[in-house]
Protein backbone atom coordinates (compact mmCIF):
# COMPACT_ATOMS: atom_id res chain seq x y z
CA UNK A 1 0.00 0.00 0.00
CA UNK A 2 1.31 3.73 -1.02
CA UNK A 3 -0.34 6.51 0.20
CA UNK A 4 -0.46 9.17 -3.02
CA UNK A 5 0.70 12.55 -2.83
CA UNK A 6 -1.33 14.35 -3.86
CA UNK A 7 -3.88 12.47 -0.69
CA UNK A 8 -1.08 14.50 1.79
CA UNK A 9 -0.49 17.87 -0.33
CA UNK A 10 -3.69 19.34 0.21
CA UNK A 11 -4.02 18.40 4.06
CA UNK A 12 -0.53 20.48 5.21
CA UNK A 13 -1.24 23.46 6.61
CA UNK A 14 0.65 26.41 8.37
CA UNK A 15 -0.42 26.98 12.22
CA UNK A 16 1.57 29.07 14.59
CA UNK A 17 4.91 28.67 12.41
CA UNK A 18 4.54 25.22 12.47
CA UNK A 19 3.84 22.77 9.32
CA UNK A 20 1.00 20.15 10.57
CA UNK A 21 -1.58 17.96 9.81
CA UNK A 22 -4.77 18.04 11.41
CA UNK A 23 -5.91 14.60 13.56
CA UNK A 24 -8.60 13.95 11.35
CA UNK A 25 -6.54 14.20 8.21
CA UNK A 26 -3.97 11.66 9.77
CA UNK A 27 -6.85 8.90 11.01
CA UNK A 28 -8.25 9.10 7.26
CA UNK A 29 -4.62 7.86 6.04
CA UNK A 30 -3.61 5.59 9.04
CA UNK A 31 -6.92 4.31 8.17
CA UNK A 32 -8.17 4.45 12.04
CA UNK A 33 -10.89 7.25 13.44
CA UNK A 34 -10.03 10.22 15.05
CA UNK A 35 -10.92 9.46 18.55
CA UNK A 36 -8.43 5.98 18.14
CA UNK A 37 -5.63 8.24 16.89
CA UNK A 38 -5.92 10.85 19.91
CA UNK A 39 -6.66 7.90 22.38
CA UNK A 40 -3.32 6.16 21.00
CA UNK A 41 -1.88 9.68 21.41
CA UNK A 42 -2.78 10.49 25.12
CA UNK A 43 -1.97 6.90 26.22
CA UNK A 44 1.72 7.77 24.97
CA UNK A 45 1.63 11.64 26.28
CA UNK A 46 5.40 11.82 26.80
CA UNK A 47 6.49 10.68 23.27
CA UNK A 48 4.48 13.98 21.84
CA UNK A 49 6.29 16.94 23.19
CA UNK A 50 4.88 20.28 21.82
CA UNK A 51 7.54 20.43 18.56
CA UNK A 52 5.31 17.26 17.77
CA UNK A 53 1.65 17.86 17.94
CA UNK A 54 -0.32 20.79 20.16
CA UNK A 55 -4.47 20.85 20.14
CA UNK A 56 -5.33 24.45 18.06
CA UNK A 57 -7.20 27.17 19.95
CA UNK A 58 -10.66 28.40 19.67
CA UNK A 59 -9.78 31.28 18.04
CA UNK A 60 -7.53 28.94 15.34
CA UNK A 61 -10.28 25.99 14.51
CA UNK A 62 -13.09 28.79 14.02
CA UNK A 63 -10.62 30.50 11.48
CA UNK A 64 -9.89 26.85 10.50
CA UNK A 65 -13.92 26.41 9.95
CA UNK A 66 -13.87 29.19 8.07
CA UNK A 67 -11.53 28.43 5.48
CA UNK A 68 -12.42 25.08 4.67
CA UNK A 69 -15.97 22.70 4.85
CA UNK A 70 -15.68 21.82 8.58
CA UNK A 71 -18.93 20.21 10.11
CA UNK A 72 -20.81 22.74 12.38
CA UNK A 73 -21.58 21.50 16.59
CA UNK A 74 -24.38 19.79 16.87
CA UNK A 75 -24.53 17.95 13.36
CA UNK A 76 -22.04 14.79 14.31
CA UNK A 77 -18.88 17.30 13.96
CA UNK A 78 -16.20 17.55 16.51
CA UNK A 79 -16.74 18.66 20.08
CA UNK A 80 -13.03 19.47 21.04
CA UNK A 81 -10.53 21.44 19.35
CA UNK A 82 -8.14 19.28 17.09
CA UNK A 83 -4.86 18.02 17.53
CA UNK A 84 -2.31 19.17 14.43
CA UNK A 85 1.08 17.21 14.08
CA UNK A 86 4.11 18.13 12.88
CA UNK A 87 6.08 16.14 10.75
CA UNK A 88 7.69 14.60 13.92
CA UNK A 89 4.69 14.18 15.47
CA UNK A 90 3.73 12.29 11.96
CA UNK A 91 6.51 10.29 12.42
CA UNK A 92 5.70 9.34 16.17
CA UNK A 93 2.33 8.48 15.47
CA UNK A 94 3.67 5.63 13.24
CA UNK A 95 5.11 3.91 16.35
CA UNK A 96 2.08 4.11 18.69
CA UNK A 97 -0.53 2.85 16.12
CA UNK A 98 1.74 -0.06 14.80
CA UNK A 99 0.28 -1.55 12.29
CA UNK A 100 1.44 -1.70 8.36
CA UNK A 101 -0.76 0.65 6.93
CA UNK A 102 1.39 2.93 9.95
CA UNK A 103 4.88 2.03 8.62
CA UNK A 104 3.74 2.50 4.85
CA UNK A 105 2.39 6.28 5.74
CA UNK A 106 5.82 6.69 7.67
CA UNK A 107 7.66 5.55 4.92
CA UNK A 108 5.71 8.12 2.36
CA UNK A 109 6.01 11.03 4.92
CA UNK A 110 9.65 11.49 4.13
CA UNK A 111 8.95 12.35 0.51
CA UNK A 112 6.12 14.83 1.29
CA UNK A 113 7.00 18.41 0.67
CA UNK A 114 6.74 20.30 4.28
CA UNK A 115 8.56 23.30 3.82
CA UNK A 116 6.19 24.28 0.48
CA UNK A 117 2.89 25.47 -0.20
CA UNK A 118 0.56 24.81 3.03
CA UNK A 119 -3.42 24.91 2.19
CA UNK A 120 -3.64 26.61 4.51
CA UNK A 121 -2.20 29.37 6.99
CA UNK A 122 -3.25 30.92 10.25
CA UNK A 123 -0.22 32.62 12.22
Amino acid sequence: MTVPMERVAGRILSIRGHRVILDADLAELYGVTTFHLNEAVKRNRTRFPEDFMFQMTAEEFTALKSQFAISKPGRGGRRTNPYVFTEKGVAMLSSVLNSERAVQVNIARRKWNWSQNATGSLA
